[in-house]
């Protein structure tokens, strides 16, 4: 399907970078140091996406999930991945490249992510161009967390587009709900953290197997 968008808005974690070792370590490291058991990485696949408190509360025992838990976890894994941010973490194969052409198309480009919004800003700076986003919005406080609308709205605000104007990029549910909620155009990926069958329920148009079918999505070079 050709669109005619004028702005593309990405998630981060799971669609542009890969972070899924990085948040493991972290969070297993913050386990281990408060006496609870870790995880393997695979089952990061399902505790991230929804902002850091989260996955907290998602990687603690069902035994200890009293507030004082989850902030004791919660200060255990800011420490551990404000550290070991950029360790293992690289841009998936081809994103940089779908990157540079988009911006060829002069395409408008923005990060919209539930990581919060320093590491963020510290992760893209990491591994892509400066000044290729034209926005890049992490979690905040007072600002509600996708799938709420308003940091998608908020980033086409920046970049004077309306919603409608806007793909959404991204690899979870709660990226493509996201997307309906703002009124902009769903694109799944399928080289993420989460597979086909939670994108399409969560409404999902368009689902891509590899970073450069956006191009084709777009119509080609």
């Amino acid at each position: 399907m050709t669109m005619g968008p004028t702005a593309v808005l990405f998630d981060l974690d799971g669609t542009l970078l890969d972070t899924l070792a990085d948040i493991a370590h972290a969070s297993n490291a913050a386990l281990a140091s408060l006496g609870f058991p870790q995880h393997p990485v695979k089952a990061y696949r399902y505790f991230v996406g929804e902002g850091i408190e989260v996955l907290a509360r998602r990687v603690l025992p069902e035994n200890h999930q009293s507030d004082a838990d989850v902030a004791a976890c919660l200060a255990a894994i800011n420490r551990e991945y404000g550290a070991g941010l950029l360790v293992k973490t690289r841009p998936f194969d081809g994103v940089p490249e779908m990157l540079s052409r988009l911006a060829q198309k002069k395409l408008l480009l923005a990060v919209v992510s539930n990581k919060q919004h320093e590491l963020a800003l510290r992760s893209v700076a990491a591994h892509f161009a400066g000044g290729i986003f034209s926005a890049v919005l992490g979690e905040r406080k007072n600002i509600p967390k996708k799938p709420d609308p308003t940091i998608a709205l908020e980033a086409a605000r920046l970049m004077s587009v309306s919603p409608g104007q806007c793909l959404y990029v991204g690899d979870s549910g709660t990226d493509m709900q996201t997307a309906v909620n703002a009124g902009m155009y769903p694109v799944g990926v399928l080289w993420g953290f989460r597979d086909a069958d939670e994108l399409m329920a969560a409404g999902a148009k368009t689902l891509i197997k590899k970073p450069l079918e956006l191009l084709d999505l777009l119509g080609g070079a």
